[in-house]
């Protein structure tokens, strides 16, 4: 057993938690950094210690803001008739580049998975309706990943807003089993969205 010192292997315990870096990878990127200049490893860590300030999270859709103003929520500029639910942040600049989709979105967070303590009420089922209310959408696009967690969270909030007047639709089942939405090219999900179907 390679014995590395207690800081590298903190640094390589952080890198491990990025999806899909296992533990060789993570060395191999440990190792990397301690190559780099001084003033870029300042930097990046003035960039990280900054992040959550400079990249703050709107209050309303959870999507990423500029300097506080969320482009996502004005209504001058979205179609306020249309919610586009999600599961990601980053999945809006995916759907985003479709140019595609003109309305409103809502991030969720996380999909249902109760073996990875992720329940309902993380949904926060209260806040969808409440902008449901608040700008009479007509229609609500569950636009999750094509995985069986996608599939569950997408039935459940189904039944949460079956009793409002609003049409619930779904991607178009183009999309492959077991996808990740961004990881779909722009013109394949160009397509599912234009063909979501009423779920």
């Amino acid at each position: 057993m390679i014995k590395y010192p207690p800081d590298l292997l903190t640094l390589i315990a952080y890198l491990k938690k990025f999806p899909g870096v296992g533990t060789k990878t993570a060395e191999r990127f440990a190792f990397e950094l301690l190559n780099w200049h001084f003033n870029d490893l300042r930097d990046l860590s003035r960039l990280l210690e900054d992040l959550h300030s400079k990249l703050p999270i709107c209050s309303h859709c959870g999507c990423l803001t500029d300097l506080g103003k969320c482009s996502f929520c004005d209504p001058k500029e979205r179609d306020v008739s249309k919610l586009c639910v999600i599961a990601s942040l980053k999945d809006v600049f995916a759907i985003e580049s479709t140019h595609s989709y003109p309305g409103l979105y809502h991030v969720v967070e996380h999909l249902l998975s109760p073996l990875d303590g992720r329940h309902a009420e993380q949904l926060r089922v209260d806040r969808i309706i409440e902008r449901i209310q608040q700008y009479q959408i007509q229609e609500v696009i569950l636009a999750f990943d094509s995985t069986l967690e996608g599939d569950t969270t997408a039935l459940y909030l189904k039944n949460q807003l079956s009793a409002l007047p609003v049409t619930i639709s779904r991607l178009a089942f183009g999309l492959p089993m077991g996808s990740s939405l961004e990881y779909i090219d722009g013109g394949t999900l160009a397509r599912s969205l234009k063909g979501r179907q009423t779920f």
